[in-house]
């Protein structure tokens, strides 16, 4: 298998499964494929041209550059998350966990449907601009919130901080999706990670 045809398959789950993706969608999902498996000075444009089968001029209609790319892969992600645990906690407002639950599916998901997404974040954040990057920061910031009022809830007595703590160590756990190989199959890999990760906060 190439690299171009790794691209594909690595980004594909960046996308909603229910839409019908767009050319830019396509051309932007092996971008993120292509600098998840080469890091972002690895890659050119043409090589994602190449990839995607268009000419230079069709590329740059679409997109800018590489970082123009970075930022339309990255900054609807923290977008997503951020809405999404916020519908997930309210859902469970009296049932801390249940919302905790809830949380944790929603991320395992999330992590399993996107790991060239987020080694893409772990890697190659710092190459945004200073104001689409202050702004991933932010809603990260956010989300990590949210699961701070979830855990607080449910060890009364617990600080904030040591929420935090819990909380990005979870992620951590959670986002371990590109490292993990294919010989445990996609169903079990959800259960796996959604049981450590329940166990590891519930401790």
């Amino acid at each position: 298998m190439t690299v171009e045809q790794q691209a594909r398959g690595a980004a594909g789950g960046a996308t909603n499964a229910g839409r019908r993706r767009s050319r830019k969608d396509e051309i932007l999902e092996i971008a993120v494929g292509l600098f998840a498996a080469r890091g972002y000075h690895g890659v050119s444009m043409d090589d994602i041209g190449a990839a995607a089968g268009v000419t230079g001029p069709a590329l740059y209609h679409h997109f800018a550059g590489k970082e123009a790319m970075l930022v339309a892969a990255l900054v609807p992600v923290s977008e997503g998350l951020l809405a999404g645990g916020r519908e997930r906690a309210s859902a469970h407002p009296d049932d801390p966990r249940g919302a905790l639950t809830s949380l944790i599916e929603f991320h395992v998901e999330f992590a399993l449907a996107n790991p060239a997404v987020i080694a893409l974040h772990l890697h190659e954040l710092d190459r945004l601009p200073e104001e689409p990057r202050r702004r991933i920061r932010r809603l990260q910031r956010l989300y990590v919130e949210e699961w701070v009022i979830v855990l607080t809830a449910l060890h009364p007595g617990m600080p904030d901080g040591e929420a935090r703590v819990l909380a990005h160590a979870a992620f951590g756990l959670m986002n371990s999706t590109p490292f993990l190989g294919g010989e445990v199959d996609r169903r079990r890999r959800a259960e796996l990670l959604r049981e450590a990760t329940q166990a590891a906060l519930l401790a």
